[in-house]
């Protein structure tokens, strides 16, 4: 798990989830939430993938903040969404 804060100075957490199914290849993605808000929908980014949460977890730790509001930035434009409306 990883806090960060987005262009407009809202935190938001960004998290390893795990998609459903049998084959472990790409199993693992890139989720993000804004903080305090466990239990809502989070914004899935199905194009970041991982086999392991072991690789997951170290590139997550590793990113940038800039990086991480990129891809919450291209999530969210995919998704049609302001961050403002989650």
């Amino acid at each position: 798990m990883r806090q960060f804060v987005d262009d407009s100075g809202d935190t938001w957490v960004g998290f390893v989830a795990r998609a459903e199914g049998g084959d472990y290849k790409g199993a693992f993605y890139l989720a993000m939430e804004r903080a305090g808000d466990q239990g809502g929908d989070p914004v899935a980014l199905t194009d970041v993938r991982w086999n392991s949460t072991r690789t997951a977890e170290r590139t997550l730790a590793t990113m940038s903040g800039v990086e991480l509001r990129r891809r919450l930035r291209s999530a969210l434009g995919r998704a049609g969404m302001p961050a403002s409306a989650l």
